[in-house]
Formats: C-alpha cells, structure tokens, sequence
C-alpha cells in the first residue's frame, strides 16, 4: 500500500512538472517568425542602430517619451505596405517620422525597406 502511494505522488509530481515547462513555452516573449534580436544580418544590425530607438527591438511599435505612438512594422497598416512605400517612407520620412536619406547609402534603404517587407511580416 505505502509503495503505491508512493508510485501516485511520483506521478502527480511529474504530471506537475510537465505542465508547467508546456505552460511556460507559451508565454515566450519574442515574437514568432523573423526576430532581430538573434539575426547577425547587416538588415537587423541597421535597424538596431536606427529604428529600434523608436519601433521597438523587435519592430513592434511602442509610446516614446513625449506619449507620441510609434506604429508596429509587423502588424497594422505597414503589414501592407508595399516595398516601394516602405523604401519611400524610410528615405523620405514623415508623420513624425526621421527622413533617413542623408544618414544611410541607397543599398542600406533597401536592406532596412527589404526587412520590414518580407522579414518582420512573417507574423501571421
């Protein structure tokens, strides 16, 4: 009887263990899909430097200092932007947002427009 008991309490306490290591693989907090974070590219390096300050590091968006809402690049209205007005956008900026022409090469742009097209929207 005592071995028995003994044998049930393993189990639940494996049962326990178990559940709690499924549970924590959902509260993951980077995103799903491309991360910026764990990418070596050049693409991720410039948006570190000079995107991140204001989309966040993974490109989710966030309030600055002075309560303005910067956008997400991976959900919202720039999911369907095209390549071109996302390069437009980052070049010429607007809607408060920092023109980058002078600051990066044209190749940059386009590495930075390229990464926010095809890369950050793999969210689904």
């Amino acid at each position: 009887m005592r071995k028995t008991y003994v044998v049930f309490r393993a189990k639940i306490a494996a049962i326990i263990i178990f559940s709690a290591l499924a549970g924590s693989s959902c509260f993951d907090s980077k995103p799903k899909g491309y991360s910026i974070a764990d990418s070596n590219g050049y693409e991720a390096s410039l948006f570190r430097q000079h995107c991140a300050v204001c989309h966040g590091p993974e490109g989710n968006g966030k309030t600055i200092d002075d309560g303005t809402v910067v956008p997400s690049l991976r959900h919202g209205e720039f999911k369907f932007k095209t390549e071109a007005e996302i390069y437009k956008q980052i070049s010429d900026g607007g809607n408060g947002m920092t023109p980058f022409r002078s600051q990066l090469s044209e190749r940059e742009l386009r590495l930075l427009a390229d990464l926010v097209h095809n890369k950050l929207r793999t969210e689904k």
